[in-house]
This record gives structure tokens, C-alpha cells and sequence, in this order.
């Protein structure tokens, strides 16, 4: 793929993920990363071209003169900063893809950054983001009643008593245990506990995997109310989640602070900062992602199934590939004028776009990230 010009992008956050969207985009643009750690930037150097900056990203009133330069912007902070980052790109009048995840509604965003000219793709990673993807693409092809994701990100090497690890924040995973699970149940928003209606899956890929319920539908509950039934869930190795919820049930998990020795501390800080260690994926750590995503109409199923492995020749994880390649070839969406509409748009929208979903598809298929498809 060749630009016609040589576009400048900023990708804050130089993280795991972040280096590698910084890496594939510097193939084709001019790429600049900031982060506020210098171990991570110094990685990056290492091992590519692109250029680095060393800065705090929460000073969030600075990002207009730090962005002013810039054609697009890549935000790949940590979700608790996700919502104002990405408040603060739009008012800087820079069209954005966003990959933190935050917890926070954005619908209120949407109105800012039309009237700033700007388009702002969110959630665009593996899972939200490709499962959006698909569920935008499917639903122009079918009357879907039922949509089923199951994902999960995990070790090869299985270590007691977590057997998990991640390229992402702790304190981001641990969210996904703690915030109660939207589900769509014949047309209807239902609100599930986190961890709940755990379930052993066999897939012949990685054997018996554990799915529990996850607030992964994101913004799909709204933009695609008129199918009855969908319900994402979260795979572990089994037994993960009994651990977990004993954490949560002993309050572990907690936000509000305890006082400690005359000092306020929030349970849940010092619990990913215990588990920071013990959950980092590290370099060279073999792991594998893989998704399963279901739509059925009255007369069949149609199954995509994703399973992807650390890639040893680049060094790169299979979730920082799956997250980060799907965020880059929303990049190039922007930069090659597929797509145009302005304000908030979730990655369902641009499924339903045949020329985008298949440039997408077409950017992983390049980068040796692949769907089966099975009609059934």
C-alpha cells in the first residue's frame, strides 16, 4: 500500500500495543509516539524509526499545541484516561482512532466533534472492534436474531494460580471483572453481574476454555437494537475466574480507599499493582488470541473464527497484532478518504460499508491475520 503523501501521525501511548500501531504505521507515514515512560520509548527506538516524546498525557490542555503538527492521531492510553484523551484530540480538530476502551458513554462526544470536523473511530481493536466489524458487515447480509462473541487473549505457558497474562493494564483487565456485563435478551438491555454464567467451551485450536460474562457489546446495545438477542463473553483457561471472584468477594477488587496505617488506599490500585508482575506479558512470552463469533438468522449460522499466535520473527504478541493492526488499518480508512463521515463512529457503522470492511479485512489478511468462515 502506498500513501500519496506522506501523512504525520501522533499514537499516544507507547505501550505494548501502542509500539506496535507506531511500527506498521511508520511503514507508510511519518510517525511520532509519546508516552510518558522513557523504558518504553526507549524500546521502541530500539527497534524502529519512529520518533519519540517524552510527555505527560494527562495535561490534557496541552494537546492542542502538542497535536497541532499532526494530520491524525492514535490514542492507545490506558482506558482511565481514555474519555478525556480523546475529548481533548477533538478539540484539537484531529481526526482520531481510539483504542483505550474506556468505561464512559461518548454519545456526548459525538455532537463536539462534528462541530469540530472531526471523525473519532473508537473501540477499534480485536474485541471491540473487529467483532463490531463483522456484526456491521453480517447484519446488511441477513435478519440476525442471535450474535454470540466469545474472545480471549492468553498464555501458551500456563503458570499458577492465574495461568493468565497481558500486553494491557492491569487495573484495565481488571475492570472487565468488576463492571456488570450489558446483554441484549429478546430485545431487551439486561444487566448481568461480571463473571457470571461461566461456561466450558472446547475449541480444537487450544482445548477447554472457560467463557463468563463481560460488558463487551459496547456501543453495539444502541446501534444495533434491532437484533434480539447478543451477548459477548470473556475466555479464560479454567478455573481463572474462581480465583477472581474470591479476590472480588474478599474486596479486593474495590475502588472506595480503606485507611491503612493513617494512609487511604484504594484495594483495586494496590491489587493490579501486586498483579502488574505477575500478569505483564513479556516480550518473548508465546500467547495466542483467538475469537469466535456467531450471527444466526432463522435459516442458518454463519461463524467467524479468529485464532492467531505470537509472532516470533517480529517479536510481536498475537493481541497487540489483532488490536493493533485493526487500529492501523482503521488509520489508513481515514488517510485513503474511505471513509468521511464526521463525529463519533463506532466500528459496526463502518462494517456496514462494503469498500471499509473489506479494506480492513484486507489490511490483516496482509499481515497474516486470518478468518475461517463456516456457513452452517
Amino acid at each position: 500500500m502506498k500513501e500519496m503523501t506522506k501523512n504525520k501521525i501522533a499514537v499516544l501511548g507507547a505501550g505494548m500495543i501502542g509500539q506496535t500501531i507506531a511500527i506498521d504505521l511508520s511503514k507508510y507515514y511519518d510517525v511520532t509516539s509519546f508516552d510518558i515512560s522513557d523504558k518504553s520509548l526507549s524500546l521502541l527506538r530500539n527497534k524502529s524509526n519512529v520518533k519519540t516524546v517524552n510527555t505527560d498525557l494527562s495535561k490534557y490542555h496541552n494537546y492542542p499545541e502538542i497535536l497541532k503538527d499532526f494530520d491524525y492521531v492514535v490514542s492507545a492510553v490506558p482506558g482511565f484516561m481514555g474519555y478525556k484523551t480523546l475529548e481533548a484530540i477533538i478539540n484539537s480538530k484531529k481526526d482520531v482512532v481510539d483504542i483505550s476502551f474506556f468505561p464512559e458513554n461518548c454519545s456526548g462526544l459525538s455532537q463536539l466533534a462534528r462541530n469540530n470536523n472531526v471523525t473519532a473511530i473508537i473501540d477499534c481493536g480485536v474485541a471491540p472492534g473487529l467483532s463490531n466489524l463483522i456484526l456491521g458487515h453480517l447484519d446488511t447480509k441477513m435478519k440476525i436474531n442471535t450474535f454470540e462473541c466469545l474472545v480471549g487473549g492468553l498464555p501458551k505457558v500456563r503458570i499458577k494460580p492465574f495461568e493468565y497474562k497481558a500486553p494491557f493494564s492491569p487495573i484495565d483487565v481488571i475492570e472487565e471483572y468488576i463492571r456488570p456485563a450489558r446483554y441484549v435478551e429478546n430485545g431487551k438491555i439486561v444487566i448481568k453481574p461480571a463473571m457470571s454464567d461461566t461456561q466450558l467451551v472446547n475449541f480444537e485450536e487450544v482445548g477447554t476454555l472457560e467463557s463468563f460474562n463481560t460488558d463487551g457489546l459496547r456501543s453495539i446495545v444502541y446501534t444495533m437494537s434491532h437484533i434480539p438477542n447478543m451477548k459477548e463473553k470473556t475466555l479464560r483457561y479454567p478455573g481463572h475466574i474462581d480465583l477472581m471472584k474470591s479476590l472480588f468477594s474478599s474486596g479486593f477488587l474495590d475502588n472506595k480507599p480503606v485507611n491503612l496505617n493513617g494512609q487511604e488506599i484504594s484495594p483495586m490500585k494496590f491489587t493490579s499493582t501486586v498483579l502488574f508482575d505477575k500478569w505483564k506479558l513479556n516480550e518473548n512470552d508465546e500467547e495466542f488470541t483467538i475469537m469466535d463469533i456467531i450471527a444466526s438468522d432463522n435459516s442458518k449460522s454463519i461463524n467467524y473464527r479468529l485464532y492467531d499466535e505470537y509472532d516470533p520473527k517480529s517479536k510481536m504478541s498475537s493481541m497487540s497484532r489483532t488490536t493493533g493492526y485493526t487500529c492501523c488499518a482503521a488509520v489508513s480508512l481515514l488517510t485513503n478518504g474511505l471513509w468521511v463521515e464526521k463525529g463519533v463512529v463506532p466500528p459496526e457503522l463502518i462494517g456496514r460499508n462494503e469498500a471499509c470492511f473489506n479494506h480492513i479485512i484486507s489490511y490483516l489478511n496482509d499481515r497474516n491475520i486470518n478468518f475461517k468462515i463456516k456457513t452452517t
